[in-house]
């Protein structure tokens, strides 16, 4: 952890990796995690065999193929585009860093709209790229597209994400667009959450316009392969031979691929999943509405997760933690989002367990 990190040590680090803190999702063991946007429903059976047989059929003594074609073909089928406009990576934090390391560094502006994903400032800190940003408004979390889009024209890398970590709201179409004609940079559309948004809601469709524009999706969320850590890129052909430059040889394991592969070619079997999903999102943002009494606000989302406020979240956080075995993400700490918890949408019993805790604690609460 660089906080532990000796002065004598620190002398020798870069400036800027020596001013970093480590990322940390602060994890605790408990009955129910409902704290890192994970597919809580998981693979469905036939996927799970799937993969093990996969897996299973897998050798490990030869290294992988390092830019994975078998997966690029399937993903190239899923979009109706060609491979080259696909590359794989060790999850979508790995193709984040490549791209910093690609077009970022000193005198490369890069631009986004917090509160969002916090691993953007944290390459740009450490790939010494300066940063610009255009916050986001404070009640309803939407961009101020005019200034954001005036700001693109000095930003070598812009960054939107649809839906937004942690707020889930969408950006349109439009914006995008205007993004991509309006700066000499990148664009890149963070989609991480995109399966569990409203239909039409992903950009894909525009890259065959833009050749600035790049968009991250990845396998982690709604495919429910967090452990395989497994991401892409769609791009025009030549800024993914530009990230294929820098990236690490083998950074896409073998199994990582044949899993992959896997679940891709069966994908139609998670659409019940992705249903379960949104239905339970509805209802638990129903649950959550239900206690403005209480003094919480809830904003609506088009991810597999809420973002809450609540009086004294930090307290709050750790009483469903220590009490109830029940784990949220704390963001009261973060600008622009005071005493906000973020809450994954869980299973039925899990979403259920949610509700009554935070309504019992919250009463207690009242009552002292």
């Amino acid at each position: 952890m660089s906080a532990g990190v000796p002065k004598k040590i620190k002398q020798w680090m870069r400036p800027s990796a020596a001013a970093l803190e480590p990322y940390d999702p602060a994890f605790s063991p408990v009955d129910i995690n409902l704290s890192a946007n994970e597919n809580s429903f998981g693979l469905p059976p036939e996927l799970q065999s799937a993969v093990a047989d996969a897996l299973k059929a897998t050798p490990t003594n030869r290294y992988p193929s390092p830019l994975a074609p078998a997966l690029r073909k399937e993903l190239s089928l899923v979009y109706n585009i060609a491979p080259k406009q696909l590359i794989c990576g060790n999850g979508g934090d790995e193709l984040l860093f490549n791209l910093f390391v690609a077009f970022g560094g000193q005198g490369h502006v890069v631009l986004h709209c917090p509160p969002d994903f916090s691993v953007y400032d944290l390459y740009a800190g450490l790939l010494e790229c300066p940063v610009q940003e255009v916050p986001r408004d404070p009640t309803t979390f939407k961009i101020d597209e005019d200034s954001l889009v005036e700001a693109s024209r000095a930003a070598t890398i812009t960054i939107v994400t649809s839906p937004n970590n942690p707020t889930g709201n969408l950006v349109s179409h439009g914006l995008v667009s205007r993004l991509c004609k309006e700066t000499s940079g990148l664009v890149v559309v963070d989609e991480a959450y995109v399966e569990f948004a409203r239909s039409g809601a992903s950009c894909v469709d525009l890259l065959g316009r833009y050749d600035n524009l790049v968009i991250l999706r990845t396998l982690s969320k709604a495919y429910a392969l967090a452990g395989v850590r497994l991401g892409y890129i769609l791009a025009d052909p030549g800024v993914v031979s530009a990230l294929a430059a820098v990236r690490q040889p083998y950074s896409v394991s073998v199994l990582d691929q044949s899993a992959a592969l896997a679940v891709l070619r069966r994908r139609s079997n998670l659409s019940d999943t992705l249903e379960k999903i949104k239905q339970e999102r509805k209802r638990l943002y129903a649950g959550l509405c239900g206690m403005a009494s209480l003094g919480v606000t809830v904003w609506p989302s088009d991810a597999n997760f809420l973002l809450v406020r609540v009086p004294s979240a930090h307290k709050l956080r750790c009483r469903l933690r220590d009490e109830c075995s029940i784990l949220v993400r704390d963001f009261s700490s973060a600008a622009g989002l005071k005493d906000c918890l973020r809450i994954t949408v869980g299973m039925p019993q899990e979403n259920d367990s949610l509700l009554r805790s935070l309504t019992h604690l919250l009463e207690e609460s009242c009552n002292e």
